[in-house]
């Protein structure tokens, strides 16, 4: 039998893209006020893996990433992505969105991205949103699935989860 087990704080990471760099402080803002302070941030990185979001936003696209310095409960991954759906909504403009806003956490052995759309792959965990199971840790280092975002098995990408993934070992032995 098993035995049911409070699951381990994670830590809140959140993905920006946008046609214009200028949009991405001010979201990033509204997010800190939101979730708290920022505590790492990538560098900027090239939006350059499908053309689905150019009709909406345009393109060139580029993005940037943020962890958050508190640690979050797993379950509130679907209010989160609730909650920045909302500010999606307060930085658009005539209907279409000025930016794109992706949040998802990092355990040790994973890390899961929230989604509004049902795939095979996905799990529901309420309130119409889905965990996306993107990227595992093993051997050392981060494992891509058939499924993983290609942004998500970027390098620069990969490089920057691997910053947050040392400080989220950092902050669980701190308590943070």
């Amino acid at each position: 039998m098993s035995v049911p087990q409070t699951p381990k704080p994670a830590k809140l990471v959140i993905g920006i893209f946008a046609k214009h760099k200028k949009i991405i402080d001010p979201v990033a803002s509204a997010l800190a006020s939101q979730f708290g302070q920022v505590d790492l941030v990538s560098s900027w990185m090239d939006f350059k893996y499908t053309s689905y979001y150019e009709t909406e936003m345009g393109s060139p696209l580029i993005r940037r990433m943020f962890a958050f310095k508190q640690l979050i409960e797993q379950s509130e991954l679907a209010s989160i992505k609730i909650a920045t759906n909302q500010i999606e909504e307060t930085f658009a403009s005539t209907g279409r969105r000025e930016a794109n806003i992706d949040p998802g956490y990092m355990l040790h052995e994973r890390f899961v991205l929230a989604s509004g759309k049902n795939f095979s792959h996905r799990i529901y965990i309420g309130l119409g949103i889905y965990a996306d199971l993107t990227l595992i840790y093993q051997k050392g280092s981060f494992q891509k699935l058939a499924w993983t975002y290609p942004d998500y098995a970027d390098q620069a990408v990969l490089t920057f989860l691997g910053q947050v993934r040392s400080k989220y070992t950092l902050d669980v032995r701190q308590g943070v």
